[in-house]
């Protein structure tokens, strides 16, 4: 393992999370708060940090698989700990667990919660809070990839660690090309929706959280009643900006380069959009008895199937008081997520495709044993090593859910809450149903179970495999060497 080649993108990893941590400084200082003082020593000291570790670039800066993993694991850990240290220090939010649990959340873009009271935190915090959707949903390597220059075509292993999605790929010949293609992509969307927001009537601080949360599909609102409480047309707005940011990236690229035909060709847009409208069908006709309104039920039952489809956690109505039929929509979107190569979590629409495939090429190797065929996708082969790694991963998975609500069912919850908090964490949804409901919080777990669903939410966001490589002691072996032996 490439030891100096982590720690320098440890150290870049820090540098960023300093600079970026200006921003919430800025703002505390424009509502005149006490709290920027604390972001602003904070910021400086991971700069210079930062700074002094990357000081000396390693001569080897290959990065293999196994590398790419650790460094992304770890580098998530970093950002999570070295963020939530303001709350701490600032007293917003004092526990460690707490303040982890919180910061874990939105980098990872769950946006579930352990605070009561939201508004309550400074404008400083709330900014903060809310920068953590933005950085994480694109991915903070991803980022590092497109400012740094990193030598060598091994760095897509980076990229793979860290992107969500059954494979990736590049859309443009170079590496940090493709990073920064991805960047510029996401930013202007952001932006785009900041400016919307903003003319539509919604606070300009309003309109750069709610972006930030839309963009990074995290989650963490700035009211306590999330989007509530905002006009219909700024919840409409939201909710097609949720659904633009869970499609494939490179569709937008495509559009971009002026390339439609390859952006309207891509079945796994086609299959998204066609689940998110079924779904919103379903879910209209289900909840029409309560607002008595098509136009009110249409809202609030594309509203949320966006949210959870894109797996974004803000919520316009308390939809655990929906019928039966909308609750079992939402958990079903839940774990279909959103496309591949988005800032969205869940299992993700390709990986549903490739294993319907698979199935019905089992079903038809029955049918007509002599017939060979091969999964294809947009035209192209599907590898059997993807098909692979895609079993894989629901295999482990389901491993990691049950294993997980094992531990948090001790806790004597009821099955609800237990189901849909470990399935809400571990796909980066945030709100589930029951004790962690959208106008509920996740406050009331034991510190152990806080623990299990921040690791949830980490292995979800980095989809199982980093994580897992990281905790494996094999990954490690080699690089600490037993002490000589004492001859005499």
């Amino acid at each position: 393992m490439n030891i100096k080649m982590l720690v320098y993108i440890l150290g870049k990893v820090l540098l960023i999370e300093g600079v970026l941590m200006l921003l919430p400084v800025v703002c505390g200082a424009i509502y005149g708060e006490k709290e920027f003082f604390v972001y602003l020593i904070l910021a400086a000291a991971y700069m210079a940090l930062g700074f002094l570790i990357s000081l000396k670039k390693p001569k080897n800066m290959t990065v293999f698989l196994k590398d790419g993993c650790v460094a992304t694991a770890l580098s998530w850990l970093v950002l999570s700990i070295c963020g939530c240290i303001p709350f701490m220090i600032t007293k917003e939010i004092p526990s460690f667990t707490d303040a982890m649990f919180e910061t874990a959340s939105g980098f990872t873009t769950t946006g579930a919660s352990i605070l009561t009271n939201v508004e309550a935190l400074s404008h400083t915090s709330l900014l903060w809070r809310s920068l953590t959707h933005w950085i994480g949903g694109m991915g903070v390597l991803v980022f590092l990839l497109a400012v740094v220059p990193m030598t060598g075509g091994s760095n897509m292993n980076l990229m793979r660690a860290e992107s969500p999605g059954p494979s990736v790929g590049k859309i443009v010949p170079r590496v940090r090309s493709t990073a920064k293609m991805l960047y510029y992509i996401y930013l202007a969307l952001t932006v785009t929706e900041i400016i919307i927001l903003a003319v539509c009537g919604m606070p300009f601080f309003d309109s750069v959280c709610s972006a930030f949360g839309t963009a990074g599909t995290g989650g963490f609102g700035i009211r306590n009643d999330s989007f509530a409480s905002y006009a219909p047309h700024i919840q409409w707005i939201v909710a097609i900006f949720m659904l633009m940011f869970g499609a494939n990236f490179n569709f937008y690229y495509y559009i971009v380069v002026r390339q439609g035909s390859k952006a309207f060709k891509m079945s796994e847009t086609k299959v998204y959009i066609a689940v998110a409208a079924v779904a919103t069908g379903i879910v209209c006709f289900s909840v029409y008895g309560i607002y008595g309104n098509l136009g009110d039920s249409l809202r609030h039952s594309l509203f949320q199937v966006a949210t959870t489809m894109t797996t974004t956690g803000f919520a316009t109505t308390d939809f655990d008081l929906w019928p039966s039929l909308a609750k079992f929509v939402l958990v079903a979107l839940m774990f279909i997520g959103a496309c591949a190569s988005s800032t969205g979590g869940g299992i993700k629409i390709s990986r549903f495709q490739i294993m319907f495939k698979a199935f019905k090429r089992e079903i038809s190797s029955y049918i007509h044993p002599r017939t060979v065929k091969k999964i294809r996708l947009d035209g192209k082969s599907i590898d059997t090593d993807i098909e692979r790694s895609v079993a894989l991963y629901f295999f482990i998975y389901l491993i990691v859910f049950f294993v997980s609500m094992l531990v948090v069912a001790f806790e004597g919850h009821d099955l609800v809450t237990i189901f849909t908090s470990v399935t809400a964490t571990l796909n980066n949804i945030g709100p589930g149903l029951s004790l962690v409901g959208p106008t509920q919080n996740y406050s009331f777990f034991s510190d152990l179970s806080k623990w299990v669903l921040i690791f949830d939410m980490i292995a979800g966001r980095l989809e199982l495999i980093p994580i897992l490589v990281f905790l494996n002691p094999f990954t490690y072996k080699g690089i600490i060497k037993k002490a000589p032996k004492i001859q005499g």
